[in-house]
């Protein structure tokens, strides 16, 4: 996982490629309605909502792909919606920004909220 020294969020997406930048700004608004811009936080060098002691929720941009560390529950309830992305222990992975399905990242986010649960942990 490559971590960010970003102080913000906002420092953080300023440093992604443009590429992905809008992909990025879409995930980071559908974490800020569902968990509240209060929530926001850098945690481990990357984006994340919650608990400040245990993140539910977490993002980033690596060399190949944008991560969503939502748990092993969450990969769980949604692999057969995930499509194109690729699992790992507790994170999900997007090589190509356009093939993220919001709708179903939507679902996992009030997921990981109504759980309470840490992908991050």
């Amino acid at each position: 996982m490559v971590q960010s020294t970003a102080a913000s969020v906002d420092d953080f997406l300023r440093e992604v490629d443009l590429e992905r930048r809008p992909a990025l700004d879409r995930l980071r608004s559908l974490c800020r309605e569902t968990f509240g811009a209060d929530s926001e936080l850098m945690a481990f060098g990357m984006p994340a909502y919650g608990d400040p002691k245990a993140p539910w929720i977490a993002f980033n941009s690596q060399k190949q792909h944008i991560a969503l560390y939502a748990g092993q529950g969450a990969i769980e309830r949604f692999g057969d919606r995930l499509g194109a992305a690729s699992c790992g222990k507790g994170c999900i992975r997007w090589r190509r920004p356009d093939r993220m399905d919001f709708d179903v990242i939507a679902d996992i986010l009030a997921d990981v909220k109504a759980r309470k649960a840490s992908g991050c942990a």
